[in-house]
């Protein structure tokens, strides 16, 4: 099974490929995305455990959506000992299957946000 993230908006995307076949999910995580993630991939995968590789949407987007999504893959992938890949643009999920066909791992997925992140100062 390979498993499709996309937490750069408000809706949170999964994609699952298992056994030939593609089941499509959406969840529209608002401000639930970091205590409701990992609930909603076991909930559509059911047993992580079977997930044999992971392909993250690595921006640009949501700083905060993208943090958490792109953390919680690189945490499953790790601890599964499995192969994650991360990409950009519209057709990020073909360019992350590919990838992940011909055996690529990037072991850790940084993030693409686009442009800086806009973080306040400190007023004192």
């Amino acid at each position: 099974m390979i498993v499709l993230l996309d937490t750069s908006t408000a809706d949170c995307r999964l994609s699952v490929l298992d056994g030939g076949s593609w089941q499509n999910y959406e969840w529209q995580a608002g401000r639930t995305l970091a205590r409701g993630l990992i609930g909603f991939i076991e909930d559509k995968v059911g047993d992580l455990k079977s997930i044999q590789a992971i392909g993250v949407m690595k921006g640009p987007g949501s700083f905060t959506g993208l943090r958490i999504g792109i953390t919680v893959a690189n945490t499953l992938a790790d601890s599964l000992n499995i192969p994650i890949v991360g990409e950009v643009g519209e057709n990020w999920q073909d360019l992350a299957l590919a990838r992940l066909e011909s055996g690529d791992n990037d072991k850790v997925v940084l993030p693409n946000y686009g442009s800086p992140a806009h973080i306040t100062h400190p007023r004192k």
